[in-house]
């Protein structure tokens, strides 16, 4: 089975078509959205679309709650009814291997974050001890998270850990395929991949 992985698309419907079409050329048989679909650009109703289109799996992000908070106005909207209907976590049960997908952390936090990496990219020892630690007994294979616009695959105890990135800012998705656990990562947009992305950097590109 192979799973097509997607985080933090930020209402960025041009990434968010290049990994979809990317999915679609490895015969993805599932495509899941660890959150974050609203936020920094203005396309959230041609973004939704697409997830739509592609019957993406989605959760909510903190983006995605803040837009539901502050735009009460649109609540007829399609794009907000869908945000609306978008669940803290999905549970998967794929070829033998149980996924958890949440947009921060388990539970089901929507801030924070699983951070391994340095503004530079490179693993953090201390970080990668401390989420072994916290993992520890959780009840997944795998977990899939976003939020924190890092990208990588790291096996801690007994649960391998995936952040696909942001499609549009650290330019990457990536395909999981099982029960194998292999994953590829692919650049999106023309671009080099980003393996961290954080506010500071896209202020400094403005």
């Amino acid at each position: 089975m192979k799973l097509g992985l997607i985080s933090d698309v930020h209402a960025s419907p041009a990434a968010l078509q290049q990994a979809l079409q990317w999915f679609e050329q490895q015969q993805a048989d599932k495509i899941l959205c660890a959150g974050d679909i609203a936020g920094y650009f203005d396309a959230l109703d041609e973004t939704v679309a697409l997830l739509r289109q592609y019957q993406c799996e989605c959760i909510i992000g903190n983006h995605d709650q803040h837009y539901l908070q502050t735009h009460a106005e649109l609540v007829d909207s399609e794009s907000y009814r869908f945000l609306q209907s978008l669940p803290a976590r999905l549970q998967f049960d794929f070829e033998g291997l149980r996924i958890l997908m949440v947009h921060a952390h388990p539970p089901q936090e929507l801030h924070g974050g699983i951070k391994l990496l340095d503004e530079n990219g490179e693993r953090i020892p201390a970080q990668l001890a401390l989420w072994q630690q916290q993992l520890q007994g959780l009840d997944a294979d795998i977990l899939v998270a976003g939020h924190t616009h890092q990208v990588f695959v790291e096996q801690l105890g007994e649960v391998l850990v995936i952040n696909p990135g942001s499609a549009p800012f650290n330019h990457s998705c990536m395909l999981l395929q099982l029960p194998q656990k292999q994953v590829k990562i692919h650049a999106l947009q023309g671009k080099a991949i980003l393996p961290a992305w954080n506010w500071g950097m896209f202020v400094r590109q403005m």
